[in-house]
């Protein structure tokens, strides 16, 4: 039931010098503020690095072919390994592969090829993919269709084209239905396609053109011939296991010696995965520990005030037993006074945290290379942070209210 008069003498009681709790407010306010702010940049950063990361599939792994170091089997070492259309058949009997998505590509890995659309034209990478490069590489369909399976099976001559190219090629129009010409060949633009990831991996997506696989293997002279493939494991088999195996499968197939590591290169994004999550997973137990002791470290000014409080108002007390008031009543007054004190300035702590965590948001969200990507508290954070906040606050006031319930009530009013 609420009690007008308790609240009143509440006020009151805080009232009786402003600044002191001024500062002992300010105290709580910075220690959930902190933490607040913490612990949103903590995961804004989680966030940039796994944007920057790629936005991949955790459970990717990319195989290419390179140079053999060791001799086997009467072959020298210094051969270079090339990987063919069967080699992609081996790989999806794999026990544990999902996907399997081979890519073909015009040029280096810096390198473009010459794109046309009427009179604009412009150097963009040119590469060739199937559907399943979907499940490795999340792209975000702007308008139209990616690549599907009957574009493959048929080696249409068709194009979808990253947004960064659209915009170079066409410009504001719809580049669906219309045709670009790579190396004097004539392809159908049937969608465009954007990325979220960041850094020059993402600026390279957005500016690529994707054609068919099988397309791009017929029509720039690379039949049978696999540029490098990125693989899926299944949610029930381990990456690193699949890689193994993978590599082992690969090495058999083109006579490459079992201890031979440079031949065949893989990169696993599961095992890098893994080390981010496990190094944030550290800063964030960090954040909490730091952010707990600054908490604390106010609330404990809080207690020490009470006390100075409850010395001052001895006589009151004293008072207040004489008229009859119970030691719970003293107690529930003193623990009311710490929760209202710790609680209001938490929550304004935690509130002033939230508005930063979007402003910086909002600031990064416009640099697409940024380290951090939309910092946020989630729900479950907020809510430990306010139990301990509240916990905190009933066991400031503890102390301080005991020794007020202590107070002899013919001793208090003898006090000066």
């Amino acid at each position: 039931m609420f009690d007008l008069d308790s609240w009143q003498e509440l006020a009151h009681g805080l009232g009786r010098n402003k600044l002191r709790a001024l500062l002992t407010a300010l105290g709580v306010f910075w220690g959930i503020f902190v933490l607040i702010v913490m612990l949103g940049i903590g995961r804004g950063l989680e966030r940039g690095s796994r944007r920057n990361l790629g936005l991949m599939e955790t459970r990717a792994v990319f195989v290419w072919a390179d140079r053999t170091s060791l001799p086997y089997r009467g072959l020298s070492p210094g051969r270079w390994l090339r990987f063919e259309d069967a080699d992609l058949e081996a790989v999806r009997s794999v026990r544990g592969v999902e996907h399997v998505a081979p890519r073909l590509r015009l040029g280096g890995w810096r390198d473009g090829a010459s794109v046309t659309a009427g009179h604009r034209s412009s150097y963009f990478p040119v590469l060739g993919d199937v559907p399943e490069l979907l499940a490795v590489e999340p792209l975000t369909l702007r308008r139209g269709r990616f690549i599907n399976a009957l574009d493959v099976r048929e080696a249409r001559k068709i194009a979808v084209i990253g947004d960064e190219a659209r915009s170079i090629l066409f410009g504001d129009e719809d580049p669906l239905g219309r045709t670009i010409q790579i190396r004097g060949v004539h392809f159908q633009v049937v969608g465009e396609v954007a990325s979220e990831r960041g850094g020059e991996a993402g600026e390279r997506l957005r500016s690529s053109v994707f054609v068919p696989f099988t397309t791009f293997q017929r029509t720039f002279d690379h039949r049978n011939r696999v540029g490098w493939f990125a693989l899926t494991a299944r949610a029930d088999a381990p990456a690193d296991a699949v890689e193994a195996t993978v590599r082992r499968v690969l090495a058999e197939r083109h006579r490459v010696h079992p201890d031979d590591t440079q031949a065949i290169g893989s990169w696993n994004a599961a095992v890098q995965y893994g080390k981010i999550q496990g190094l944030f997973g550290a800063i964030r137990a960090f954040v909490w520990f730091v952010g707990t002791l600054t908490l604390l470290a106010g609330v404990l000014g809080v207690s020490n005030i009470l006390l100075i409080t409850v010395k001052e108002r001895t006589r009151e007390f004293g008072v207040r037993k004489a008229l009859g008031a119970t030691p719970a009543a003293v107690v529930s007054m003193v623990i009311r006074e710490a929760l209202a004190l710790t609680l209001v300035s938490g929550y304004l702590g935690l509130v002033s945290g939230v508005l930063v965590l979007e402003l910086i948001g909002a600031a990064t969200d416009r640099l697409p290379n940024a380290p951090i990507y939309r910092p946020e508290i989630d729900f479950g954070a907020a809510l430990v942070a306010t139990v301990v906040l509240c916990v905190a606050g009933a066991a400031a006031g503890l102390v301080p209210a005991r020794h007020a319930a202590r107070i002899s009530p013919v001793e208090a009013l003898r006090a000066e």
